[in-house]
């Protein structure tokens, strides 16, 4: 795994520093690595409490479908991220079944982004749920705590870690993401180009270097969001032992 990341970071600095720095600078390639972090964020936010939800309404309700739904959260790991475009593209596209154009937007591509992260909230959270003891829960509310505080106090602090850990890998991921974004986005250059169509338009236009050299940022602000997970993690980890 190494190796073509270093190839990747090799030919990035190849033709030197300035042109490394010209390329990420770029006002084309800068507005699109600009609009992936933000619409990264948005997607960051609204899967840590939408997947939160629905992962504790898998674990904690039932409902006819219940087991269908819960197969279906994982459709988008299975599913190739170009028919996800397709797919995203024909319902909120121009001829969208619910009169909802999304295409060439940056809510089309928010959609899309939400589409393939989805499931590392839920499936990060749901196993935390299923061994989360229920037993602090009956003995806060015998001594009088509402479901707001309860939540508050004792399952949201038992869900923190797994809820920054499926955010996180839903950041590292829709930083890069592609398949699903280059149909619905339209690849408009200043409004919806993200930094993965753009990699892939620098290489269209036989320039590797640059394509490189963005491709290192989006490596490098992935690898500094797991490795503080990472070490966040290990601190929670040393302060449960001690404790």
């Amino acid at each position: 795994m190494l190796i073509p990341l270093a190839a990747v970071a090799w030919r990035s600095v190849e033709d030197g520093p300035a042109a490394f720095l010209a390329a990420i600078t770029y006002p084309e390639s800068l507005s699109a690595m600009e609009l992936t972090f933000a619409l990264a964020i948005g997607v960051v936010a609204i899967n840590a409490l939408m997947g939160s939800l629905i992962a504790w309404v898998l674990v904690r309700d039932d409902f006819p479908g219940k087991s269908v739904i819960n197969a279906l959260i994982d459709l988008p790991f299975a599913l190739p991220t170009i028919v996800a475009g397709l797919t995203l593209l024909t319902l909120y596209g121009p001829r969208s079944p619910f009169g909802l154009n999304l295409a060439y937007s940056q809510a089309g591509i928010l959609v899309a982004l939400l589409f393939v992260t989805l499931p590392f909230v839920v499936r990060s959270v749901q196993p935390v749920l299923l061994e989360l003891d229920r037993d602090m829960e009956e003995a806060a509310a015998s001594l009088g705590a509402g479901p707001a505080t309860i939540v508050r106090r004792i399952v949201l602090p038992n869900l923190l870690p797994a809820i920054l850990t499926g955010s996180a890998l839903g950041f590292a991921r829709a930083i890069g993401e592609f398949g699903s974004v280059v149909l619905i986005s339209g690849n408009i250059p200043f409004k919806s180009e993200v930094a993965s169509v753009n990699i892939y338009t620098q290489l269209e236009n036989d320039d590797p270097g640059s394509a490189a050299a963005i491709s290192v940022v989006l490596l490098v602000v992935s690898l500094v969001v797991l490795a503080s997970l990472d070490w966040l993690q290990r601190r929670q980890s040393r302060g449960e032992a001690s404790a």
